[in-house]
């Protein structure tokens, strides 16, 4: 969608919305590549092991998949919920729901039985794809539920039904759904401070309203020869959004690998296998490698670009790209109801270290005030996001009151605090709530505070963001026990443990203090903002930054 220029200004002027009255997601990233007979997708699997699968491969697959879930009463409207890695039964199973008109539910490979289950029961999902890995997970979140799903399962069999079996037997040829761009195709679920996540509806358009943003950053993206790869979960936007289906819209292959943990040593060296061009990096990531040591001159990338956003990198990181991978790397901008909104392009545009870069061509961004007045460069306000755009999200899966709270008028409100300066960048100032970014990801305490109540043990709990080198915020929890339990390091141990079992292994508290109370407001609500306040005064005492 964008066309190149010499300048940031003649870009944006250049810039026109591409939107066609009839559109699925399935049919733009799959289909119309089919004929050819190009490389969609190159899997090195744990063996070391490499396949391709091209768009022709998807599409015949996928089409069998729909047959098969519309065999199992999977129509327009329903959702499927998908709990699987990076790999083809993913994308075969996105696509699928698609082509179906059904709405697709990504969860965290990494999820545990509560996370799932929570996401299923409220998403009303009727069916689960997964593996031999989900597989046990899944049959804990069933019993939750008020209504069973048809849990399909990639491998081993065990499940209601084997997805390869499915396959075989289903027609390789279907007729997708006819889809406008406002048909809901997505939910993704957000964290927020008070109560449970929430699911934002995604239309189909969601795709092309992530053109621009990944186009920008990516230097004018696609170019010959480009290849993209990043460690990002493909069920967070950062992995499914901002790289597998706009590299798919224009016909780019993309990497995958199922990595049990990142090791930077071998991200580097998957990189140099497979002549990576184009990667999105979270900044945690990057933390990792200049840790370890990993660059260019011990192992040879061959890298084009580079973005990452999710938290500020900071001059020092920056630097370091540039030296390390050998390109500028750029930074940007965006939450899961309206993502990739800000960003930077080297090639055009001066970079501010530390800036999360300016409005990408398309969209309309400005920091304003709690009534949706623009505000002047230098004052701090909401980052908003002027709607109608073709990215935004439809709404909150059935919450239409906090739906509306995320709005004042036209803007759509980030919840990200920013300060505009002379030159029209934006600089990220904190969040307005409770919202932790731990290793880019944004954790709502609330999830995590609901789980450690169930714990025996657990009389009250709390949970906060505190400063941490490598992750921005680690989680911190604070506890007050039951009568007569004992609060000590086993307990704290078992704590950890209870949280990262049954919710996430990236929501687990890594710090436990237990506390005879907590602050309190006159209601009963727990005041976070204090806890933080008191955990800054320990650190300045400290002599810790």
């Amino acid at each position: 969608m964008l066309t190149p220029g010499t300048d940031y200004d003649s870009v944006v002027a250049a810039f026109r919305w591409r939107v066609p009255e009839r559109y699925n997601i399935a049919v733009d990233v799959c289909d119309r590549h089919a004929a050819s007979g190009g490389v969609a997708m190159i899997v090195e699997d744990e063996s070391g092991a490499v396949t391709r699968h091209s768009f022709q491969d998807l599409a015949r697959l996928s089409n069998r998949l729909a047959n098969a879930l519309r065999h199992l009463g999977i129509g327009r409207g329903d959702r499927v919920a998908v709990l699987l890695s990076q790999g083809p039964e993913l994308a075969i199973a996105h696509l699928a729901s698609y082509k179906l008109g059904a709405i697709v539910l990504p969860l965290f490979a990494l999820f545990g039985p509560d996370a799932i289950a929570y996401r299923l029961k409220d998403s009303g999902a009727k069916a689960l794809v997964t593996d031999d890995q989900g597989l046990p997970k899944a049959r804990e979140a069933e019993k939750d539920l008020d209504k069973p799903v048809a849990l399909i399962i990639a491998g081993n069999g065990g499940g209601d039904h084997d997805f390869r079996v499915l396959m075989e037997r289903a027609a390789d040829s279907f007729n997708p759904v006819d889809t406008s761009p406002d048909d809901p195709a997505l939910i993704m679920y957000t964290s927020g401070t008070t109560g449970p996540p929430k699911g934002a509806l995604q239309a189909h358009r969601v795709v092309l309203g992530h053109l621009p943003g990944v186009e920008f950053p990516h230097e004018f993206f696609p170019q010959k020869g480009d290849l993209f790869w990043t460690p990002a979960d493909w069920a967070w936007a950062g992995g499914l959004l901002d790289v597998l289906l706009p590299s798919w819209h224009h016909g780019v292959p993309v990497l995958a690998h199922r990595a049990r943990k990142f090791d930077p040593e071998a991200a580097f060296a998957l990189m140099a296998r497979h002549g990576v061009r184009n990667s999105f990096l979270p900044p945690t990531a990057l933390k990792l490698f200049r840790q370890a040591g990993t660059s260019r001159a011990r192992t040879p990338i061959n890298l084009r670009t580079v973005g990452s956003g999710g938290e500020p990198l900071g001059e020092e990181l920056v630097a370091w790209g540039r030296t390390a991978l050998g390109v500028t790397i750029n930074e940007f901008y965006g939450q899961t109801e309206c993502n990739l909104v800000l960003g930077n392009c080297a090639p055009i545009m001066e970079t501010r270290p530390g800036s999360m870069g300016r409005p990408i061509p398309g969209h309309t961004v400005e920091v304003v005030d709690e009534s949706g007045n623009v505000l002047p460069p230098g004052e701090t306000g909401n980052v908003a996001i002027r709607r109608p755009d073709p990215v935004m999200f439809l709404s909150y899966w059935n919450k239409p009151e906090a739906t509306a709270r995320k709005f004042v008028g036209d803007w759509l409100l980030t919840g990200d605090l920013a300060v505009k300066d002379a030159g029209g960048y934006f600089w990220f100032k904190g969040r307005d709530d409770d919202v932790i970014t731990s290793g880019s990801y944004r954790i709502g305490p609330s999830e995590i505070e609901d789980c450690l109540l169930k714990h025996p043990a657990v009389a009250l709990a709390a949970v906060i963001g505190v400063p941490d080198p490598v992750r921005t915020e680690a989680i911190k929890a604070f506890i007050v026990v039951k009568p007569g339990v004992r609060s000590d390091a086993k307990l704290g141990a078992e704590m950890r443990d209870f949280v990262k079992a049954r919710l996430a292994a990236h929501e687990y508290p890594r710090l436990v203090e237990f506390v005879t109370e907590l602050p309190m407001t006159a209601t009963g609500k727990i005041m976070r903002r204090t806890l933080r306040e008191r955990e800054a005064a320990r650190a300045k005492e400290s002599g810790k930054p």
